[in-house]
């Protein structure tokens, strides 16, 4: 049976704006990503049977106007979340600008397996978290779902479905090179459209 599971890239963050440091899982929307979340609606199913969220308040801010509107309770799947890439305790109090060369660094070491502080995951692990949603959510999910995640997120899937590894440090830097080229704007909308059982394609649904 085809199906077609939507993947949403929540809207603008305060951390999107350049705004300082915060806990990943506190940095909420910025008036402009909150006009995105509510012009969302438009561009998504009607009749979604389940909405899921990445448990990061810009997500479930970002999902909470659709939901609303077509009375369907947002499920928060862990899943989905940003990848903790930094530990906030090492970069409290900085810019973007500031954040840039550690973030840089990272990717550049391109390590699969370093974690950077102690509330930080290795790329590894958040390579894994996005294959375990493919292989054991995405098979039981209904047609018309709607996902509120990251960007990175979905580039990460984008990855996985095009079979590249993310074991090795070569792995990781061309992940990174492939994940900051591909059109991921705030509020963007790609769809999983499946072809066959275990066999999936993303489209670009923003346009």
């Amino acid at each position: 049976m085809h199906r077609s599971i939507y993947l949403v890239r929540h809207g603008e963050s305060v951390s999107n704006a350049g705004g300082i440091t915060m806990p990943h899982a506190l940095i909420p929307l910025t008036e402009a990503g909150r006009k995105q979340a509510e012009a969302l609606s438009a561009r998504l199913p009607a009749q979604p049977p389940r909405i899921l969220a990445s448990p990061f308040i810009r997500a479930l801010d970002t999902a909470e106007p659709y939901a609303k509107r077509r009375q369907v309770k947002i499920e928060q799947e862990p899943l989905l979340q940003e990848f903790d890439m930094i530990d906030p305790v090492l970069i409290a109090g900085m810019d973007q600008d500031q954040r840039r060369p550690i973030a840089d660094a990272f990717w550049k070491e391109g390590d699969p397996t370093k974690q950077m502080g102690e509330q930080a995951e290795s790329f590894g692990q958040f390579a894994s978290r996005a294959s375990a949603f493919m292989t054991d959510r995405l098979p039981l999910l209904p047609d018309g779902t709607v996902c509120f995640g990251h960007g990175i997120w979905i580039g990460m899937v984008a990855w996985k479905l095009l079979g590249f590894g993310a074991d090795t440090s070569d792995d990781m830097r061309r992940f990174r090179r492939f994940q900051t080229g591909l059109p991921l704007p705030n509020g963007a909308v790609y769809a999983l459209e499946e072809l066959a059982p275990a066999q999936w394609l993303l489209l670009n649904r923003f346009a």
